[in-house]
């Protein structure tokens, strides 16, 4: 499947900024999923000072803002092809150890929410979980996490959602590690986009994929209940979202400041 995105982050300031510095993750590379055709970025009151690979193997670029501007726009845009793997990558990709991906973090910590989950889990009866039992589990979360915008931020613990019983993607991605981990087993978080059906709102998405003796990375999709196919894109991996959010940074000056986000993702025809 070929797929276009186009993602828009814009941040307006009531006082002009003095120094800021920004580290945007939002670069697809080429992979055993997909194949970036092209991809451009559109930078209005910043400039590019320098462009890396952190240790997950995702494209990171360091942005300097324009000294004094009121608003920053970061758009990037770009054509890639995607292939269905049933959601398997079936070898290590990265510079990261598999045993990095079994570290709790301050986002998938287990309290005694997520114990109680554990409890009530496949994992309590089958502490080697295979793709099955990981299924099981993703529909367990689902069902305990209801998918609710709004009813969380983007520093939400998977304890606190799991407390809430209500997140989005991203908690349900933290929810689902937190539980594989405690079985022993590597998991990432995965950032990306869908392609969604017309109608639906195009957003970033995540989704969680864990490392499966025999098998490799899988990925499971908690919110839509799915292994990742050719609608997905994938833009970058960690340990939770700390390790793969789209843009953070650094500013002096005082003032206010207004975030605004515009996704599409659209399925273009192939010749």
């Amino acid at each position: 499947m070929l797929l276009s995105v186009s993602h828009t982050t814009r941040y307006r300031y009531e006082e002009p900024v003095p120094y800021g510095l920004m580290q945007i993750r939002l670069t697809p590379t080429s992979g055993p999923l997909q194949e970036v055709v092209e991809w451009d970025h559109d930078i209005v009151g910043a400039s590019i000072h320098a462009a890396f690979n952190d240790q997950h193997r995702n494209r990171v670029h360091l942005l300097g803002t324009n000294e004094g501007t009121t608003e920053v726009s970061i758009t990037v845009r770009g054509q890639v092809e995607t292939f269905d793997s049933g959601g398997v990558i079936p070898h290590l990709d990265g510079h990261a150890p598999l045993w990095l991906y079994t570290r709790a973090t301050p986002f998938t910590t287990m309290g005694h929410a997520l114990q109680t989950l554990r409890d009530a889990s496949p994992l309590n009866q089958n502490p080697n979980p295979g793709v099955m039992e990981l299924h099981e589990l993703s529909a367990l979360v689902l069902s305990e996490v209801a998918y609710e915008p709004g009813r969380t931020v983007s520093q939400t613990t998977a304890e606190e959602a799991v407390q809430s019983g209500h997140g989005v993607c991203q908690d349900h991605a933290h929810v689902f590690a937190t539980l594989v981990r405690s079985a022993g087993m590597p998991v990432r978080y995965v950032s990306g986009y869908l392609s969604l059906d017309e109608g639906q709102e195009d957003a970033s998405h995540a989704w969680a994929e864990a490392w499966v003796e025999h098998l490799g990375w899988v990925g499971f999709d908690v919110s839509n209940g799915i292994s990742p196919d050719d609608r997905y894109v994938r833009i970058a991996a960690g340990l939770d979202y700390h390790d793969v959010a789209p843009i953070t940074g650094i500013r002096t000056g005082a003032g206010e400041e207004s975030l605004e986000v515009h996704v599409t993702v659209e399925d273009q025809p192939q010749q």
